[in-house]
């Protein structure tokens, strides 16, 4: 828990994220030396932001020596004042600003995206290499490797520890929300393995979007993807039954929905409306997620809003994925026929030639319009393209019932 904070502040210290991340880990190993020995401290967290900082000074110690530049010591080695852990309104800010600086500098477009993914769980989530590479089913290696890379690229590029700067902070802040939401997608619909939901990463990827919004109040797209997660996270509950099998939309027990997090979701986007979001993709599709989740029942949901809703998220950002949900929006709202004009032209899309989703959507619009073996065939076709053990099952099912 407090890792990261205790990384943030050492970062902006120092200006190097690794060696940050190291001094941190020594204070770890301090504290399993000394507290079994003394006793656990009155506040722990403010034993380990201490000695934290203390490992810091003797850092730069260590720097302006090697460097013998000791006219400097007063300016380098002695950092302003910080208060006390348990001065909560100063010390919440000092962090909160830090985590921010880290935020940024962890999801910075210098990175690939699967290394931003990977530094952010480690420095900001606190996972363990092990625990990321078994979140994504990728070789611990590969994830550590990532990493290692990542720290050096941005030691390299001499990547600034700051928020950028107004008129630079639109294209950075957008790297982060990537970020953010590619690790909720993992959790929320994990894209291989036997899991249909990884609670953890979901609620990881929530804890940084609040301190997104309530860093950056005045942000829209801020606001608008915590309202999206909000919103989503809000049916985990109903989204997999006891055997761990997949529950789909029109089959949840909407009892099970979590109202109060559907509150916080439908309040992070009326402030992100009202800050001028409207067109923002976070946003609108907040709105998309928000005419489910405040639908009592499935016949009840509000299709030709959720249309034209997307149509408009295609006409500002367009995508093939976007149009894909589009065609099942169309289909709810006008009926398979139409939807099945749209649906054709992205079978020329490259982009889904090998996208399972696309080929679910052919199946239910075939078993829609009368033609069953066809929708077999689809769906035949989208489980062997799927590699998640749960949305297999439920394609493979879906074609037996077919026949």
């Amino acid at each position: 828990m407090e890792s990261p904070g205790l990384i943030a502040r050492l970062a902006r210290q120092l200006g190097d994220i690794g060696r940050a991340e190291e001094l941190v880990q020594d204070s770890w190993v301090a504290a399993l030396q000394r507290w079994p020995a003394d006793g656990l401290p009155d506040n722990p967290a403010a034993w380990l932001a201490t000695t934290a900082r203390n490992r810091g000074i003797d850092e730069l110690r260590h720097r302006a020596q090697a460097r013998e530049k000791l006219e400097l010591w007063s300016h380098e080695v002695e950092p302003p004042p910080m208060a006390a852990p348990d001065d909560s309104d100063a010390l919440e800010d000092d962090i909160g600003d830090d985590l921010l600086r880290l935020m940024f500098v962890a999801c910075h477009p210098v990175l690939a995206a699967d290394a931003r993914v990977a530094l952010t769980l480690r420095l900001l989530g606190g996972l363990s290499t092990d625990e990321i590479a078994r979140a994504f089913l990728v070789p611990t290696a590969t994830v550590a490797q990532r990493i290692v890379r990542a720290k050096r690229t941005l030691a390299d590029r001499q990547v600034p520890f700051e928020i950028p700067r107004h008129d630079a902070l639109g294209a950075r802040l957008e790297s982060v929300l990537e970020v953010v939401y590619l690790v909720f997608n993992e959790g929320y619909a994990a894209s291989k393995g036997d899991d249909w939901l990884r609670p953890a990463l979901c609620e990881e990827a929530l804890r940084l979007g609040r301190i997104l919004a309530h860093r950056l109040p005045e942000q829209p797209a801020a606001h608008g993807l915590l309202a999206l997660m909000e919103l989503q996270a809000s049916r985990s509950a109903a989204r997999v039954a006891a055997d761990g099998s997949a529950v789909l939309l029109p089959d949840q027990d909407r009892q099970r929905w979590d109202r109060t997090q559907i509150a916080r979701g439908r309040a992070a986007l009326r402030r992100a409306l009202a800050l001028g979001g409207d067109d923002d993709r976070y946003v609108l599709q907040a709105a998309i997620a928000e005419c489910h989740a405040t639908a009592r029942r499935h016949e009840d949901t509000d299709w030709p809003r959720i249309a034209e809703l997307y149509s408009v998220l295609a006409h500002h950002h367009p995508s093939p994925v976007v149009e894909l949900n589009r065609v099942v929006a169309v289909a709810q709202a006008d009926g398979a026929a139409p939807a099945w004009v749209l649906l054709q032209p992205l079978f020329d899309d490259a982009r889904l030639r090998d996208y399972a989703p696309l080929w679910a959507v052919r199946g239910d619009l075939l078993q829609k319009l009368g033609r069953p073996a066809e929708a077999g065939d689809a769906f035949i076709r989208a489980a062997g393209l799927s590699a998640n053990t749960r949305e297999r099952a439920v394609l493979q099912a879906r074609a037996a019932a077919l026949g």
